[in-house]
């Protein structure tokens, strides 16, 4: 079944009919069944599709929890306490193969599942649906879709193909599906170059910022769902892994325009640095700083579900502390000072240090889970304007600053040097998401040895294992397809 749900996907998936919708006569139709023929009859039934397209990309399986997680584990800054194949062993151990159901098969299916939500969404707005609500409307459902593929491919992109660098985007990429597929035998199709890939993502991102709303109603509107700011953001982090630091500057630019703290964005959702981190991880989770999280509720089927939560993994006491910290990773590191606010999501228990209360919701494990926060954006600009500009740039050290001292007002970072103010800002993005999934990113993008861990080797950029493999099912569903 589970082979099926990535290729034969109806639009009765995930939505619901407006209690006013009538019965037909001859072929009555459940009140809790739409049809594809009619899911784009009505602004309500199309308004609850682009819901659905947040709800397939929040699975606990992808965004929801184990994209965060696994880009976590790969690196060196976990220890893994339970030797349990399903919360990510093999994945730690960096010898995870293409039959692996928990992580390897698992976020393939889930993300393609996600993707083709938003294909099949895109098709009916194009046949239907826009004369429905209108092109303007119109437009800014397809761009939270387009937006969606985007950071879904970008996921992909990073744990099942060699890094931009490797080539300058030559090598296999993924097979880009634009169009939704509703049955089987429609799975054929050949792996694109790494950089047709992201030439894709841009012109979804693209596309995205120029149709999203610049900002919702509500708060937590405008942190669960996409507009033009949290486009714009995803562009820094795509450009950065493609290490096109100039377009980097340039997207930053538009929501961090000051040359000195305090940053924000000016125009869309005005976001900026929250001045207590803690507040970004505690309800209501709809900070400045929070661009987009996947917001999780108690019921049932709205919260990432067994062994995927990020508090399952981390905390030792409102979870199962599946990883503690390694001593020899980020949390051992000097640079990472006693006085930094921080250093407060961290507690020993039972002798091992954890990640113990980042994510500390108990069970059923409601935390948001972050996508992108404004101080990655900071940190990316810092980062691009580092690597392009001699000596120490002003304005990068600004903005590590403003990061780091944000939660440790006691420390100014004063590197004398252009790569010492590149490594600042490489173990700042350590300190700052830690738990959040962007170490495996950061390591990956700039082709470094994933390093070793807890007896588990160093794993060097072209060895086996380096990135994953390919889904057993994508291999046996799709005969163009082949393997890392």
């Amino acid at each position: 079944m589970k082979k099926k749900l990535k290729y034969i996907i109806s639009f009765c998936l995930g939505l619901v009919m407006m209690t006013s919708c009538k019965k037909e006569l001859l072929s009555p139709v459940p009140q809790t069944f739409v049809a594809d023929v009619t899911a784009f009859d009505t602004p309500g039934r199309i308004a609850n599709q682009v819901n659905s397209l947040y709800q397939g990309f929040k699975s606990g399986a992808f965004y929801g929890g184990r994209a965060q997680i696994a880009g976590d584990i790969r690196a060196e800054e976990f220890l893994n306490e339970t030797t349990n194949g399903v919360t990510g062993y093999d994945v730690w151990l960096l010898n995870a193969t293409g039959t692996s159901q928990n992580f390897i098969k698992n976020m393939w299916s889930q993300a393609y599942y996600a993707i083709n939500l938003c294909n099949l969404f895109i098709d009916g707005m194009a046949a239907k649906g826009t004369s429905v609500v209108g092109t303007a409307l119109s437009n800014n459902y397809v761009a939270e879709a387009r937006f969606l593929r985007a950071v879904a491919y970008l996921k992909l992109l990073e744990h099942y193909a060699k890094p931009y660098a490797d080539g300058n985007g030559s090598k296999p990429g993924l097979p880009i599906r634009l169009t939704g597929i509703k049955e089987s035998g429609s799975s054929a199709l050949e792996r694109s170059t790494v950089a047709e890939v992201y030439a894709q993502i841009i012109a979804d991102l693209d596309f995205a910022e120029a149709n999203l709303p610049a900002s919702y109603a509500t708060a937590a509107l405008s942190t669960t769902r996409a507009h033009k700011n949290t486009a714009i953001a995803m562009k820094t982090r795509v450009f950065l892994a493609m290490q096109d630091y100039a377009r980097v500057v340039t997207e930053a630019n538009k929501i961090a325009p000051q040359n000195t703290a305090p940053f924000s964005a000016t125009s869309g959702v005005a976001h900026a640095l929250q001045a207590n981190i803690v507040n970004v991880f505690r309800t209501p989770y709809t900070t400045s700083e929070s661009i987009l999280s996947m917001p999780m509720t108690s019921t049932a089927g709205d919260n990432p579900g067994t062994q995927n939560q990020l508090g399952y993994y981390w905390s030792r006491t409102t979870g199962n502390g599946e990883f503690s910290l390694n001593p020899s990773g980020i949390y051992g590191n000097t640079g990472w000072t006693a006085t930094d606010a921080r250093r407060g999501f961290n507690a020993t228990v039972s002798g091992k240090p954890y990640l113990n209360t980042k994510f500390n919701a108990p069970s059923p494990y409601t935390d948001w889970a972050p996508v992108i926060r404004y101080s990655e954006v900071l940190l990316n600009l810092a980062e691009a304007l580092a690597r392009t500009n001699a000596g120490v740039n002003v304005r990068a050290l600004a903005l590590l600053n403003a990061v780091r001292q944000r939660s440790d007002a006691a420390t100014i970072l004063a590197p004398l040097t252009q790569a010492d103010l590149i490594d600042a800002i490489l173990l700042e993005r350590r300190i700052e998401f830690l738990g959040e999934g962007l170490r495996n990113f950061d390591i990956m993008r700039l082709l470094q040895t994933i390093p070793a861990k807890g007896g588990v080797l160093s794993k060097a950029a072209g060895e086996p294992g380096y990135i994953w493999p390919i889904s057993a099912d994508e291999l046996s569903l799709n005969p163009l397809m082949t393997d890392n």
